[in-house]
């Protein structure tokens, strides 16, 4: 759950953005702001996930509102976007996004994100080879968990 400071820097920088597009400023659109960055900071979720959270606390929200407000959340640079493999698209807040890699685990589909400052070795090795100013790199390990807690686990 980000901190009540960062929620309301959130809300100010979305603001601005839909002023400047000359869009909406909805309570719908805030509310799904609110609902993304009122997850755990590590937490990945997809539209349907998001629909189902929001529509047991009670708002009166569409799928189509909730698609189009994570668009708008990513073009601002609120949320970040990933589709891993054969998952639906999935959303995290980005506002303290500190950059990561994540692994997916091919059984129970867990997501879980890793840094590792060898890739930031790679990435400037690479970034010499190719004669290029490597900007950013995403990262995604497929892998069968090896965990006694795996959803799926499968010997």
């Amino acid at each position: 759950m980000a901190e009540k400071t960062v929620v309301e820097k959130a809300k100010k920088i979305f603001e601005n953005f839909l002023l400047r597009q000359g869009s909406r400023k909805t309570p719908e659109r805030y509310s799904v702001m609110d609902e993304l960055y009122a997850l755990p900071q590590d937490e990945h979720i997809d539209v349907e996930g998001l629909f189902l959270l929001m529509r047991n606390k009670g708002y009166s929200i569409s799928r189509a509102t909730i698609y189009n407000t994570l668009d708008l959340l990513v073009e601002c640079g609120l949320a970040v976007k990933h589709q891993f493999k054969d998952k639906v698209a999935l959303y995290e807040q980005a506002l303290t996004y500190k950059h990561h890699d994540h692994h997916v685990c091919n059984q129970c589909r867990k997501i879980r994100e890793f840094s590792d400052e060898r890739l930031n070795l790679i990435k400037e090795a690479m970034g010499r080879e190719f004669e290029s100013a490597i900007s950013s790199h995403s990262l995604v390990l497929y892998g069968d968990c090896q965990i006694q807690d795996c959803d799926n686990l499968q010997f």
